[in-house]
């Protein structure tokens, strides 16, 4: 297990280097025996992200293939994972899992927090899978062996673009799942199982996106950033989660009423979405503050960074190299969506740590041992400080023109809120109408 100590802060580098991440909700305790449940849609990345929420070793459930995977077995192994025995694996070896539950068992009594995927299987689906009910035997049996009460935690999982690189990923820890009414029941409660299983599935679909069909994705994030800014709702993440899957939930109910009025407000929101996105715009940014003193002051706080204009531009010269090499074989491999964001961050990894070490090495031939710890221990910061500033400066210049836009064209900035009020308004009268839902 040596990797298990450093795995949560290793994780959090390489999330953090590949995606632009967000960590919100509650937190998961420091110490004490916890099991973390999940949703599954990126494969071998969403250990990564149940790892860096957790903050804190964990050993997670992982397919028994994958202890032997030329690629990442030793990785898997080295963590401390507990294999699982899948029918479509290998069926033979399906009793083997007795021992997996044991194990799980023991790290639980142990106090270790252990994580699994309940659906069973990385997917790309716009909605949680059925859940197998591994982790409700889990938890029961961990508790009638005579472990010590846990927690049950879901982690909600939501990307953009999963396979692209500085996209955005939101990582939700959820509040702890009610069951020790059920905890006294034991593994072999059939019912018992079944009932912690459906918490379980409810508890993680209120912290993920669950849709029809991928397609409503642009149609529901609109509505609510609609109804957000509208209702100057709260900005929590864990809200807006709840928002959208109330929107999500409308979408599905009026959609197969056949709602003629609802055909209309797709359109007219898809078409608003179209108009802000070519402006810039959100519906949030709609009431943002055009004075100059707002500007004034975002120039002050953003003053000294521009100092770091010559770092920047020299980790992008040395960096520039593995990263063109990481998008050229992303392409020469053309791999499926599946598989593509774990190996271009894998992949990522081990490129950028090898052209570090190269470079480590020459440095030492050049200028001594010290030159060669110094571009190590340097050289990964400044790849990161240099991806940091780079996203930076692109925020900076989407609000600089954001800025200009709304203060100079007052009149499209009064058309726009018009027209947000109207589709807010016509969401309200939606929701009034399905309040069972």
């Amino acid at each position: 297990m040596w990797l298990l100590p450093t795995l949560s802060r290793l994780s959090r580098l390489a999330a953090h280097g590949f995606y632009r991440l967000t960590l919100t909700g509650n937190t998961v305790p420091a110490e004490g025996p916890v099991l973390l449940v999940a949703n599954h849609p990126n494969s071998l990345v969403d250990p990564l992200f149940v790892a860096c929420a957790a903050g804190r070793p964990v050993r997670f459930l992982a397919k028994a293939p994958l202890f032997d995977h030329p690629t990442v077995g030793f990785l898997v192994r080295g963590s401390g994972a507990i294999p699982v025995h899948r029918r479509k694996d290998d069926p033979g070896r399906m009793e083997q899992n007795e021992d997996t539950f044991r194990a799980a068992y023991d790290a639980l009594a142990r106090g270790s927090a252990v994580a699994l995927f309940p659906e069973g299987m990385s997917h790309s689906e716009p909605s949680l899978q059925p859940l197998k009910t591994g982790a409700a035997r889990i938890a029961l049996g961990a508790r009638e062996a005579g472990g010590p009460p846990f927690p049950i935690i879901p982690i909600g999982i939501v990307l953009r673009a999963r396979e692209t690189f500085r996209s955005e990923a939101l990582i939700i820890v959820g509040q702890p799942i009610e069951w020790e009414d059920l905890g006294r029941l034991g593994v072999e409660d059939r019912k018992a199982v079944h009932q912690l299983t459906d918490r379980i599935d409810e508890a993680l679909r209120g912290v993920t996106l669950n849709l029809e069909r991928w397609e409503d994705e642009p149609l529901v994030s609109t509505a609510e950033a609609v109804w957000a800014a509208e209702a100057d709702a709260s900005l929590k993440e864990t809200d807006r989660m709840a928002r959208l899957d109330r929107t999500a939930t409308l979408l599905a109910a009026v959609r197969a009423g056949g709602d003629e009025q609802w055909r209309s407000l797709t359109r007219r929101l898809l078409g608003y979405r179209r108009k802000l996105s070519l402006l810039n715009l959100s519906p949030a940014t709609l009431d943002s503050d055009v004075s100059l003193h707002a500007a004034a002051q975002w120039s002050w706080n953003r003053l000294p960074l521009f100092a770091a204009v010559g770092l920047a531009v020299l980790g992008s010269v040395i960096f520039w190299a593995p990263y063109r090499l990481i998008r050229f074989i992303d392409r020469l491999l053309g791999l499926d969506r599946d598989a593509r964001a774990t190996r271009k961050l894998l992949g990522g990894v081990t490129i950028m740590v090898g052209w570090i070490l190269l470079l480590a090495v020459l440095g030492a031939a050049q200028g001594g041992v010290g030159v060669g710890l110094a571009l190590v221990l340097g050289l990964p910061l400044l790849g990161l400080g240099t991806q940091w500033l780079r996203d930076w400066w692109g925020d900076s210049w989407r609000e600089a023109r954001r800025y200009l836009l709304l203060r100079y064209q007052p009149a499209l900035r009064a058309a726009l809120r018009a027209e947000q009020t109207a589709l807010a308004q016509e969401l309200e009268r939606i929701n009034r109408e399905f309040p069972s839902l």
